[in-house]
């Protein structure tokens, strides 16, 4: 309008009682929309119950607007019913790996009518976020030198179905009936030569995690679980060959696994007795290797192992698999030490990176430790990077990669979580110069070139939540307008 100012102009619309009156009606819902990050951003304490599935997507859809500095919200894919399955990561980068900081995940729910693990993931959730922008020690040194992965649920659909009983009820099982933690490749029935079951038969959930870990190279990982009070860790299968040790299927990583295993019975009130469950059997400090236990077929944590090169354990936290709401608080403090030292213990042992001879991190470099001979021997990823969990102590390790020479180096490595920070050691290649047989380790093991052809539930994209991100901006802005 000319020659009227922006103040002429806007002082009758400001007065206008129409005007007023739609300019409060927006207000108002644009503070219902955002009352939630308003909320959440006041440092709200999260209730100790049992969130629904939409609940919970909420709640990680909350946090992961109000914090994406720390946080970033994905999914894996979908459960057979056609529900997400979300993981929220956190860290100084949550979006993207960085070189030299370690990757881990906790996953719960396998079992759709084991609840304790969501409970307690969902908690540990905003423990961190809340000792992070308190700026307590504790919270700033862990996420700044690890991404962590949280998947609350991988078997939502289970849940939905799932009722109280401590023992016996129903919802352990996908949609389809089938028992998850059976579903995965089983190394030893490939070394004893029996078919694969086809990828297209593999449920929808194991398919996701599967292409999550193809896409992430995982150093350490959990899997919650309730039934019984114990760690149990590899192998938890048998082909009846040079594993089985004294009645246990022992891996090369044996005394690792054994230290990781302790450290969270150890740091539980009460795991660590042994005598948790009148259901089960006594466990020597709470802990147990899986096959000694009961052979069990098809399982994650003997997956993560063989094929992602991933240390996991199978973490039993509660008699009851549907505790009484009345018993999550207490069951909370039980676990809270236990579930943040074992992350700590991502920083064990040695990392680094392999170069060629050019200078070059390559991928699919052969590093391997004397005296352990994994089935699958761990590799570089498309980083050039490797990650050994080992405790202290004198360990050489052979080095091979196609067209160089054979590394062969012994490192004195000491303890690494008390410095969140394994010990450092980058391993430089030399190209060979004469005609000779390229450095290349032989490995016959027929399981190892196993790939999943990811479509279907394999899928693995990624929603950034730029809509939230508008929201926290619209939270911002409200803010400062209230104040």
């Amino acid at each position: 309008m000319p020659g009227v100012t922006g103040q002429e102009a806007g002082s009758p619309l400001d007065r206008s009682p129409g005007c007023l009156s739609a300019w409060s009606a927006v207000m108002s819902s644009l503070f219902l929309f955002i009352l939630p990050f308003l909320i959440l951003t006041a440092g709200s304490t999260l209730d100790f119950r049992y969130h629904n599935n939409h609940e919970m997507e909420q709640y990680l859809r909350q946090i992961n607007a109000s914090n994406p500095d720390i946080t970033h919200l994905y999914s894996i894919g979908q459960s057979v019913r056609g529900q997400q399955l979300w993981v929220l990561a956190l860290g100084l980068s949550p979006r993207r790996h960085i070189v030299g900081i370690p990757e881990f995940k906790y996953v719960a729910n396998m079992h759709g009518n084991e609840v304790l693990g969501r409970v307690l993931l969902l908690q540990l959730i905003d423990d961190m976020v809340r000792g992070y922008r308190n700026n307590e020690t504790w919270s700033l040194r862990l996420l700044n030198s690890t991404r962590i992965h949280i998947l609350p649920t991988m078997n939502p659909d289970g849940f939905d179905v799932a009722d109280t009983d401590c023992q016996y009820s129903q919802g352990r099982y996908n949609s389809n009936g089938v028992d998850l933690n059976r579903n995965f490749p089983d190394a030893f029935a490939g070394l004893r030569g029996q078919q694969r079951p086809d990828d297209e038969k593999r449920e929808a959930e194991v398919r996701a995690v599967m292409g999550w870990l193809s896409t992430e190279s995982f150093v350490l990982s959990a899997n919650l679980h309730g039934g019984a009070l114990v760690a149990s860790y590899p192998y938890d299968n048998s082909n009846g060959g040079s594993e089985l040790v004294g009645g246990a299927s022992v891996t090369p990583d044996n005394d690792v696994f054994v230290h990781l295993a302790k450290v969270y019975s150890h740091n539980h009130a009460s795991m660590n007795t042994g005598n948790g469950c009148a259901e089960t059997r006594p466990f020597l400090d709470g802990v147990t290797n899986g096959y000694q236990w009961y052979p069990l077929p098809g399982g994650m944590q003997d997956y993560n192992y063989v094929w992602a090169q991933c240390l996991e354990l199978t973490l039993e936290l509660s008699c009851c698999k549907f505790p009484p709401p009345t018993q999550l608080p207490g069951m909370w403090t039980e676990n809270r030490k236990a579930l943040l030292a074992f992350i700590q213990q991502v920083h064990l042992g040695v990392k680094g990176r392999v170069f060629d001879g050019s200078g070059e991190p390559v991928q699919n470099a052969v590093v391997e430790v004397k005296g352990r001979r994994n089935l699958c021997p761990f590799r570089t990823d498309r980083h050039g990077e490797y990650y050994r969990l080992l405790l202290p102590g004198l360990y050489t390790f052979t080095v091979s990669y196609p067209g160089h020479e054979v590394l062969t180096e012994t490192l004195n490595i000491p303890y690494g979580p008390d410095q969140y920070s394994a010990m450092k050691h980058d391993f430089l290649l030399q190209r060979i110069t004469l005609t000779a047989p390229s450095g290349t380790a032989d490995h016959p093991t027929p399981t190892c070139n196993y790939s999943l052809k990811l479509e279907g539930g394999g899928a693995t994209t990624r929603p950034t939540w730029t809509g939230l991100s508008v929201g926290l901006s619209l939270v911002a802005a409200l803010q400062s307008l209230i104040a």
